[in-house]
């Protein structure tokens, strides 16, 4: 359970960084990151792996980097959910997506408790 919450602050924190020097997408405030963070999260969990399946052909066509898209249309989904998070376009997603995912791993190999 700690760890799951320290996982979500990281999250957060990750998400408010990446905005702060992304150009193109914003976050209000680090509360606006938390909420953020919870709603990606449930997406990736609940949504994610159902949109994998139905883009599988494509997925295996171009060698996994539809995953990518996937990733932006579920921030860009994620934007227009949450108030406080706005992202300009998909390339700013798919920018913010990247660096997301990237600053994530590297600070979750730091993380105690797995």
């Amino acid at each position: 359970m700690v760890y799951l919450l320290v996982n979500w602050i990281v999250s957060a924190m990750v998400i408010f960084s990446v905005a702060y020097v992304l150009p193109g997408a914003e976050v209000f405030d680090f509360t606006s990151a938390l909420v953020v963070a919870l709603v990606l999260g449930i997406i990736n969990a609940l949504l994610k792996p159902v949109l994998i399946i139905l883009t599988l052909p494509i997925t295996i066509l171009t060698l996994g980097l539809f995953t990518f898209v996937l990733n932006a249309l579920l921030i860009l989904l994620v934007s227009n959910i949450v108030p406080g998070f706005s992202v300009d376009g998909f390339l700013a997603a798919l920018i913010f997506g990247i660096a997301l995912s990237i600053v994530n791993t590297f600070l979750n190999n730091f993380l105690p408790g797995k």
